[in-house]
């Protein structure tokens, strides 16, 4: 009778086939093999052979704790708006005026700028119908970008991996940062979540983790970034909630061949390959984004990043909160835009931001703003349309929700501009259904 070979562990596995060659990225020949069975099995997805090195690249930017739309991009000659924030409402003296109706934050000079040079959309009136307050559920929705009375398993980048990366290389996505985004979660694993490249120790993704307590710990931490740094030293593959572990041999070869590609020398030598061409602000967010620029420019062939900022929750004393806020993101974008340029990779960077939601019309009563609906999202970038997009909802009372503003784009209508226009890849199998491409990039 026949037996099943005995598989090696991990360990014996990678001291005997991968660790004589951790700084080279071809792994061995049957791994290579396994990758090319893997993908054979997914002959029917628009599997893409353009990486990160030589085609286009997307960077997400999440705004964690809900952003208030409203004092972002400001509607300084809107009665209601006036009238909804008496304590709250930006007149046009302080605003940086888009035209005679809009304008941004003073403290966001350097989306101003980068809106005057002709590479940002604003997207305005983004949400989704039916909308969740729940910070955890609404994020939610967004990172797999179900509808509201319904949970799917996967990210919705998740499934771009599945249907359109089958054997790409692991680190076709990076996230900086600790807690894997759920936007992220696949069937199978693509990616790495990391901190620090100089200083680092390798976890394995099988410590898996997920569900409901994986968002809360993702959102707790984000929303505490902004007074952090990135003091850590940790990568990990991509694992997140529902990851199956079916224990073949197939699946122990992909997921060991996923885990010896990425070696600590490999990410330092990529990271230090190319210094940053610009100056950078000091804070969370500028780290994390002078480090994507690194890796950009040291010819990572990655084709997704993901990093974050929080803080954005501001019940109370919003005005010098949200302040600090986007002082920080107006610098720290303008300033990887402009190291963009200065690689000569303008034209091959998207950089997309969201926040799971907006705030309420009205202001409250603690100098701060509640959790409401639809707010602007911006897109950067030396392809895209520049200007306003999508139409600003109206705030006369009678068009509200719950006090909240109607959406005018399904932020779903932004992921398939962004999955067809720039990824080069159908929408429908990702998301779930047709949703119109906003017309974002030329």
């Amino acid at each position: 009778m026949k037996t099943e070979p005995t598989l090696q562990t991990r360990r014996e596995f990678l001291r005997s086939t991968v660790l004589t060659s951790a700084l080279s990225w071809t792994v061995p020949g049957f791994l290579a093999n396994t990758f090319a069975s893997l993908q054979a099995q997914a002959a029917d997805s628009a599997t893409q052979i353009a990486t990160g090195r030589d085609s286009t690249i997307l960077v997400i930017l999440q705004m964690a704790g809900g952003n208030d739309g409203l004092n972002t991009v400001v509607p300084f000659a809107n009665d209601y708006y006036v009238k909804s924030r008496p304590r709250l409402a930006l007149k046009g003296d302080q605003v940086l005026k888009l035209n005679d109706s809009l304008g941004l934050h003073p403290a966001l000079t350097g989306f101003k700028e980068l809106y005057d040079a002709g590479c940002m959309s604003i997207v305005q009136g983004v949400g989704y119908p039916n909308p969740n307050r729940s910070h955890f559920r609404s994020t939610e929705i967004w990172q797999t970008a179900a509808d509201a009375d319904r949970f799917e398993k996967y990210g919705w980048l998740g499934r771009y991996f599945d249907n359109a990366c089958s054997g790409c290389d692991p680190t076709v996505a990076i996230h900086i940062g600790r807690q894997m985004p759920q936007a992220f979660t696949a069937k199978t694993p693509k990616g790495v979540s990391l901190e620090n490249p100089q200083s680092y120790r390798f976890i394995s993704s099988e410590r898996g983790g997920g569900g409901e307590d994986m968002m809360e710990q993702s959102f707790r931490e984000m929303n505490e970034a902004d007074d952090a740094g990135n003091s850590g030293g940790s990568i990990t593959a991509i694992s997140g909630p529902g990851m199956e572990m079916r224990g073949s041999a197939l699946d122990f070869l992909e997921r060991t061949a996923l885990d010896a590609q990425i070696s600590s020398d490999t990410i330092r030598a990529v990271s230090a390959r190319t210094q940053n061409r610009v100056t950078y602000p000091a804070s969370q967010l500028s780290n994390s984004l002078r480090l994507v620029a690194r890796l950009i420019g040291g010819g990572m062939p990655t084709r997704i990043y993901y990093v974050s900022q929080g803080g954005y929750d501001t019940h109370t004393n919003q005005p010098g909160t949200q302040e600090r806020l986007l002082r920080d993101l107006g610098g720290a974008v303008q300033a990887f835009m402009n190291d963009m340029k200065a690689q000569g990779n303008l034209g091959r960077v998207l950089l997309m931001t969201f926040s799971e939601f907006g705030r309420r019309v009205a202001e409250n009563a603690n100098n701060g703003t509640d959790h409401g609906a639809a707010a602007p999202l911006f897109v950067f970038g030396g392809k895209v349309k520049p200007g306003l997009a999508g139409t600003h909802p109206s705030l006369a009372p009678e068009d509200l929700v719950n006090g909240d503003l109607k959406h005018t784009v399904d932020f779903r209508s932004v992921y398939a501009a962004v999955l067809e226009g720039w990824l080069k890849t159908p929408s429908e199998p990702v998301l779930g259904r047709r949703f119109e491409p906003l017309g974002l990039l030329v």
